[in-house]
């Protein structure tokens, strides 16, 4: 099994980027986000209601996964990443690049998992029988810890199993060609993997486990030193996006744009959207998130992957790499 020289290299990549001193430029902004992903903030983006906030033009770039936006960051290619998941965060972070957690993009708990092929016929009960066979997972991401912690859960030896470094949209394709044995991923991709396939265990089931999923707001801890003012009115759109989302009477304006922004239908991105939960600015910044919650969760991912051998270290703690006063200014705005 490759699972460790993989991300290795992957790391070692990022901590090469993260000395590269990139610097940035503030007549616009390049935001990363993900496709098929669909979010509250895609109606604000769709509108321009950002550009107009900021005073400046906003660049989208889409990403697979959140290894290639933390690259893109370290490259100062992109200076914000929206809803890039934890593990890739901790991996990059960990790798020494300056990264930082800025606002909670999303909850998700149902939206992230690994799906077995049905004719497989192994769920919970029998989850050992997993041993000799072949699974797509996105390594350095939400899926790959998700998938981490659920084979620690039910016994299974990570090397009796094929893994295979695949972003979402290949591994389901993959699955849905009989290439691989087991998908974990999210989002679409992890929808069209549910038609051939069933999870080993429910979103809450894994949050008894203590497997949280969550998405992140992020950027280097340069370019928030120099612009959080710009980050902070981002944040702001953003937080507001997700309020009027919050809002019942609001949905049937939102939801078209914010399914086309995310090229998928209608009926998927509302399928999609109603497993997500989006903290409001109070929340975040309590206890349960990023007043002490998310930096615990995130050391326990790092020592995750130190125990799986998939990165050398784990930093002594992750306070570090959150930075509230972005969105505390915003909170005030």
């Amino acid at each position: 099994m490759t699972l460790r020289k993989t991300l290795m290299s992957a790391v070692a990549g990022t901590a090469l980027l993260a000395g590269s001193g990139a610097a940035f430029a503030m007549d616009e902004l390049t935001v990363g986000y993900f496709l098929e992903w669909p979010m509250p903030f895609q109606y604000a983006k769709a509108m321009g209601t950002y550009d107009e906030a900021l005073g400046m033009k906003v660049n989208w770039v889409a990403f697979d996964t959140g290894t290639a936006m933390s690259a893109a960051m370290a490259a100062g290619d992109v200076h914000l990443s929206v809803s890039q998941g934890v593990p890739p965060f901790v991996v990059a972070t960990s790798a020494g690049q300056d990264l930082q957690i800025v606002d909670v993009a999303v909850s998700y708990s149902e939206n992230d998992n690994c799906v077995v092929r049905s004719d497989l016929e192994i769920d919970k009960t029998n989850a050992a029988d997993l041993a000799g066979k072949k699974v797509a997972v996105p390594l350095g991401t939400a899926a790959h810890y998700n998938f981490l912690k659920q084979m620690a859960h039910f016994g299974v030896d990570l090397a009796s199993l094929e893994v295979v470094d695949m972003a979402p949209p290949d591994g389901s394709a993959a699955f849905a060609q009989g290439s691989v044995d087991m998908f974990c991923g999210w989002g679409g991709s992890l929808r069209r993997a549910l038609e051939g396939g069933n999870v080993l265990l429910t979103g809450a089931e894994k949050e008894e486990l203590g497997i949280l999923v969550f998405d992140a707001t992020t950027a280097s801890a340069s370019f928030l030193a120099e612009n959080s003012d710009v980050v902070s009115k981002f944040l702001k759109v953003t937080a507001d996006a997700n309020a009027m989302w919050a809002d019942d009477a609001k949905k049937a304006e939102m939801l078209p744009v914010i399914a086309k922004d995310s090229g998928m239908d209608e009926a998927a991105a509302g399928e999609t959207i109603a497993t997500f939960v989006f903290p409001s600015v109070e929340d975040q910044l309590s206890a349960k998130w990023l007043g002490g919650g998310a930096q615990e969760f995130m050391k326990g991912v790092a020592d995750v992957f130190v125990t799986a051998n998939s990165i050398p270290a784990a930093l002594p703690d992750y306070s570090a790499q959150v930075n509230v006063g972005p969105l505390t200014s915003a909170k005030g705005m």
